[in-house]
């Protein structure tokens, strides 16, 4: 067994508190390769934020957990070598089962999220319990789930959104022993978060999404008090890069996301950490898609790939400082 300690990782225990109390939201990026994981580090060391590195089941079954694990001990002694010495978290994205939890703690992971939502409540109550009660032997912090998303990301799917009750809430933290919880106000996974009929369009015939939930978020707020809160699905799908996308032979549509002004202001609230992965997806895929068009001769992947990771570094830059608000935190 590998302990997080040793890659030189922390937990996500301390910095949930000081968001919370700072009223900012640690940036949760996801990563499957290595230009991700140098653009996350690059704009997290430049804008001295602390950074959950999250790692889905999908991304170990593309990128093979060793060389994750290795690869994030590396992000922290590349944040060093760039100047600054950032907490890092590593996160394993819908953990879906007790073996794949257990499986991440023994390879070095700090943090997992047991993603119990789809399960009856009180399978889901035993089946995070028993995360719990496992990795905090080992001081790694854990994140459950009430209510569902809807959307598609790697593997998690679902068609309709069941939003979180407030009522079981209390009782779900209280019985499993989570660190943090995830809920669902209206968030959703993948690029294309909402459809049609569910938004109205603004005058320059532009989709815009049903506002969030914020009502439900502040009955969490009251039912758990001072408790860190996690949001999903939390991409915005900023609409240039989805342009970008789209004249360079993509095929997007209908895409749209939760309007950056609602992620702020629940990054004053409760919520400590805000997940973000399709931004970055769209961010890389416009950059590359760009360059193979305007460049058919290229054939380098440094070539596509270095302004695909640069194009990322410059996104999660906007999202610490404009979004998240954790730039100075670290």
């Amino acid at each position: 067994m590998v302990n997080y300690k040793e890659l030189g990782l922390v937990n996500s225990r301390e910095i949930f508190k000081k968001a919370f109390a700072g009223k900012y939201a640690i940036p949760a990026f996801n990563f499957n390769n290595m230009e991700q994981m140098q653009a996350i580090v690059q704009a997290c060391v430049e804008t001295k934020s602390p950074v959950i590195l999250q790692v889905s089941s999908g991304a170990r079954q593309y990128a093979n957990q060793t060389l994750l694990r290795y690869m994030a001990q590396g992000a922290v002694e590349y944040a060093k070598e760039l100047g600054y010495n950032i907490p890092i978290v590593l996160h394993l994205d819908h953990g879906n089962s007790f073996e794949l939890c257990k499986d991440c703690i023994e390879m070095g992971f700090s943090s997992v999220m047991i993603d119990g939502s789809h399960f009856p409540y009180d399978e889901n109550v035993e089946l995070t319990r028993r995360v719990v009660e496992y990795a905090h032997q080992y001081d790694i912090t854990v994140e459950g789930e009430l209510g569902v998303l809807a959307g598609i990301e790697d593997d998690v799917a679902a068609e309709h959104h069941t939003y979180t009750q407030p009522d079981e809430v209390e009782d779900f933290v209280k019985k499993t022993g989570v660190d943090s919880l995830a809920i669902s106000i209206g968030t959703s996974h993948g690029a294309n978060k909402f459809t049609p009929e569910q938004c109205t369009r603004n005058a320059d015939g532009i989709l815009i999404p049903p506002p969030l939930r914020f009502d439900i978020l502040e009955e969490v707020e009251k039912r758990i008090p001072g408790f860190p809160i996690v949001l999903h699905g939390a991409s915005s799908v900023p609409q240039d890069l989805v342009a970008t996308i789209n004249k360079y032979g993509g095929a997007l549509k209908d895409a749209v996301g939760i309007p950056e002004d609602q992620l702020r202001r629940a990054a004053t609230s409760a919520v400590c950490k805000i997940n973000i992965d399709s931004d970055g997806r769209l961010a890389m895929t416009a950059a590359v898609r760009e360059v193979l068009a305007t460049q058919p001769a290229e054939f380098d992947p440094r070539k596509y790939l270095g302004p695909a990771r640069d194009k990322l570094r410059e996104l999660y830059k906007h999202k610490i400082l404009h979004v998240l608000g954790s730039n100075d935190k670290a």
